[in-house]
C-alpha cells in the first residue's frame, strides 16, 4: 500500500461481527481527484466498507488510510479531512439554507469570514443562493440534497463520501445533482467516493467502479473496462446476402467472435462478440471482400447492469422499507483523537 500518493488506500481490510465476516481482506487505492464508485447488492459489504473508511466502524484487521491518515490510529484527523453526505436528508428544516451551512462550518472551526466567503461560493455552485435565506422546510428534495452537498464542503474536505445521493429524487432533481457532481469533478481536485444503485449514475459519473459482493471486490475497473471484461457479451444481428456458408465459417474463425447462429431459411446471423462496436467495421469489410452484402445491422451493447448480473448473479434489489442510513453522522465534527 502506498498511502502517501492515494486519497484512499486499503490493504487486506477486514471487518468481522462475531463469526460473520462482512468485509474479507479488501485492498484497493483511489487516486486523488478520482470519482470512485461502489456497486453491490444489499448485504454485499459495501456499507460496512464505507463505515470503516469514515471511522464509524473500527476495522477488525488490515489497514486503511483516507486523505493520508490512518483510520484506526487517527480517526479524528480523518474526520477533519472528509465530508459525508448520507442517504437520509439531515439538513435542519427549521433553519435557513444559509444557517445550515454556517453552523456546520462553525462546528468544524472555520472562522466567520472564511465561512461567509465559502458559503457564498458554495451556494452559487449548487444554484440555490437566491433561496439561501429561506427555511429549508420550503425546499424541494433536490434543493435540500444540493444544500447538503454544499454543507459537506464548507470545511474544504479532501475526500467526499456520497451515499445514494439521488435516491428518491425526481428526474429533474437527479439531473441537477449529476450536473453538480460533474462540476465538482471538473473544477476541483476533490476525491469523491460514490455509493449508488443507479447504473446510469455510476457509468456517467465514475472514473472507476468497484463491484462488491460477499465482502470482496469481484471487479474493479473503468466502466468501459468492466464491460470489456465480459467476453462475447455484445450481440450483433446481421442480414447478409451472398455465400452464407463461407461467411459463417469466416466469422467463426475470428478471435473476437464467440458464437455465430444462423436462421435456418435466410441470411439472418446472430453473433456474440467482444467489443462489438470495434469489431463490426472489420466484419463488414471481410464480408464485402467475400462477395457478400450486409443489408441490415443491429448492435446490442452490453450494459453496466449486464456486467453486474454476470459478476454477482443477481440484480440490484430495492432497499428494505425501514432502512436507516448507516452513514448518518459520518463526517460530523467529533472530538479529535
Amino acid at each position: 500500500m502506498e498511502p502517501a500518493s492515494a486519497a484512499i488506500a486499503t490493504s487486506d481490510l477486514c471487518k468481522r461481527f462475531g463469526s460473520f465476516t462482512a468485509v474479507k481482506g479488501v485492498s484497493f487505492e483511489v487516486e486523488r481527484g478520482e470519482v470512485f464508485g461502489l456497486l453491490g447488492p444489499n448485504g454485499a459489504g459495501k456499507t460496512t466498507l464505507v463505515r470503516m473508511l469514515t471511522t464509524l466502524l473500527p476495522p477488525s484487521s488490515g489497514e486503511a488510510r483516507v486523505a493520508g491518515e490512518d483510520v484506526k490510529r487517527h480517526p479524528g484527523r480523518v474526520r477533519s479531512k472528509i465530508g459525508v453526505i448520507p442517504q437520509l436528508m439531515t439538513s435542519d428544516l427549521d433553519l435557513t439554507g444559509w444557517e445550515n451551512i454556517d453552523i456546520y462550518g462553525e462546528f468544524y472551526g472555520v472562522g466567520r469570514r472564511q465561512r461567509r466567503e465559502r458559503a457564498e461560493r458554495l451556494l452559487d455552485m449548487v444554484g440555490i443562493r437566491d433561496r439561501a435565506q429561506d427555511l429549508v422546510a420550503t425546499y424541494s428534495g433536490g434543493m435540500r440534497r444540493r444544500l447538503e452537498i454544499a454543507r459537506g464542503l464548507i470545511h474544504s474536505p479532501q475526500v467526499l463520501f456520497l451515499d445514494e445521493p439521488t435516491i428518491g429524487l425526481d428526474p429533474q432533481s437527479r439531473l441537477a445533482v449529476h450536473d453538480l457532481l460533474v462540476k465538482l469533478r471538473s473544477e476541483t481536485e476533490l476525491t469523491i467516493s460514490l455509493t449508488t444503485h443507479y447504473m446510469d449514475e455510476a457509468e456517467s459519473l465514475c472514473d472507476r467502479i468497484a463491484i462488491v459482493d460477499h465482502g470482496v471486490i469481484v471487479a474493479l475497473d473503468t466502466p468501459q473496462g468492466l464491460k470489456a471484461s465480459i467476453k462475447g457479451s455484445d450481440r450483433i444481428e446481421l442480414e447478409v446476402k451472398g455465400p452464407i456458408e463461407q461467411i459463417v465459417t469466416m466469422l467463426q474463425e475470428r478471435p473476437e467472435i464467440h458464437d455465430v447462429k444462423r436462421a435456418a431459411d435466410d441470411g439472418h446471423l446472430s453473433i456474440r462478440a467482444s467489443d462489438g462496436a470495434h469489431a463490426l467495421p472489420h466484419l463488414i469489410s471481410r464480408i464485402d471482400e467475400m462477395g457478400g452484402e450486409v443489408t441490415s445491422i443491429n448492435l446490442h451493447r452490453i450494459s453496466l447492469e449486464d456486467v453486474f448480473i454476470e459478476l454477482t448473479g443477481r440484480t440490484l434489489r430495492d432497499e428494505p422499507g425501514q432502512k436507516v442510513s448507516l452513514l448518518v453522522g459520518a463526517g460530523m465534527p467529533q472530538r479529535r483523537s
